[in-house]
């Protein structure tokens, strides 16, 4: 007996579609925090088998910074356009 369930097409038309232009103007708005995230984990990621140098923790402080920076930003800029949010 066949267990697998076949896929109507309105299934099918939905995977290939991709996202929608307010999908990635929201993944727009939100690419300086994402950066900076990766960033803050990028730094973190180096002091995992270290303790952290003085050069470590300021690259820390300093990505750390950049995330605060970039969610206060992307607060502000988003508060007159909640669907983004």
């Amino acid at each position: 007996m066949n267990n697998v369930l076949p896929l109507n097409s309105n299934h099918r038309s939905n995977l290939t579609d991709g996202p929608s232009a307010a999908d990635l103007d929201a993944i727009e708005t939100e690419m300086p925090l994402i950066t900076a995230e990766v960033e803050l984990l990028d730094a973190q990621i180096i002091t995992l088998d270290r303790a952290p140098s003085e050069l470590d923790a300021r690259r820390l402080r300093r990505a750390h910074r950049r995330v605060l920076t970039a969610r206060r930003e992307l607060a502000n800029r988003t508060a007159d356009y909640p669907e983004v949010a």
